[in-house]
């Protein structure tokens, strides 16, 4: 029994350790192939298409779903702290530009996009297509892991924009017509109070973000295994390993941020 539990942890870390290895060999060669600027820009612009414009609808509908709970919060707490809906435009704007909007449009965009990679690659893997490409000399982290890297790094910071927006829009018509609070007071309220350091904040996450969601789901994709039951597997460890990462890197990057008085 307990030989066989220790076996079974000792072969847990082996199996830990040789993902790791394979996983940090995958970051090597896509900085290093993207350092010789050998980038099939074709790829990418139709990664960007499938990451960014088919994932807008989903992340623009969550952040405007999110803004409108948001303002309907905030108003009934002060509300009954203070008898009057106030502040309503500066906790929705903050809490949205710096740590919502960044946070649920990885998250959103891991479970649509992220998994949607890992399942193409991780098919194209068990039907040995990317061997074929071995065979006819091409290498597959510069034909198929580099243009989807670039696509994530260049269409998350723009879609966590256009959720700031539909974000703080959706907490306006709330707050309008719930609690009444006028235009010019809900939008003053965010001019008044946001600085550009806020929306900083929130933006430079969504890099750390691309690059991790971007890495994981080509990672799981191009090392599956075992059939049609192999790309689910990779297909669900993909998306769960990238929302974790994704909240774990949140606290951290927000403690670098803050330390460096980008708060």
């Amino acid at each position: 029994m307990i030989a066989n539990a220790v076996g079974g942890f000792g072969k847990f870390i082996l199996e830990s350790a040789e993902e790791t290895g394979q996983f940090s060999f995958l970051v090597r060669s896509t900085i290093g192939w993207m350092t010789t600027y050998r980038i099939e820009w074709r790829q990418t612009l139709i990664q960007m298409v499938r990451v960014g414009v088919d994932s807008l609808p989903v992340t623009a509908m969550t952040a405007f779903f999110t803004g409108m709970v948001l303002a309907l919060q905030t108003g009934a707490s002060s509300k009954h702290f203070f008898n009057e809906p106030l502040f309503v435009g500066t906790v929705v704007s903050f809490s949205l530009v710096m740590e919502l909007a960044p946070v649920m449009t990885a998250i959103v965009v891991a479970g649509r996009a992220g998994a949607a990679i890992a399942a193409e690659l991780g098919t194209m893997k068990v039907t040995e297509q990317i061997d074929a490409l071995y065979t006819l000399g091409t290498d597959p982290i510069r034909y198929l892991v580099i243009p989807r890297f670039i696509a994530f790094m260049c269409v998350l910071p723009l879609l966590t924009v256009a959720s700031d927006f539909t974000g703080i829009f959706g907490g306006y018509l709330v707050a309008h017509a719930k609690y009444q609070i006028p235009a010019t007071v809900y939008w003053h309220d965010i001019v008044d109070q946001m600085e550009i350091r806020h929306f900083v904040h929130g933006f430079l996450k969504t890099f750390v973000f691309a690059a991790v969601v971007s890495l994981v789901s080509c990672f799981k994709g191009v090392t599956t295994r075992g059939g049609a039951e192999g790309v689910g597997n990779a297909t669900t460890a993909a998306v769960v390993i990238s929302m974790v990462l994704i909240l774990v890197l949140d606290y951290f990057a927000t403690a670098v941020l803050n330390a460096f008085g980008i708060t």
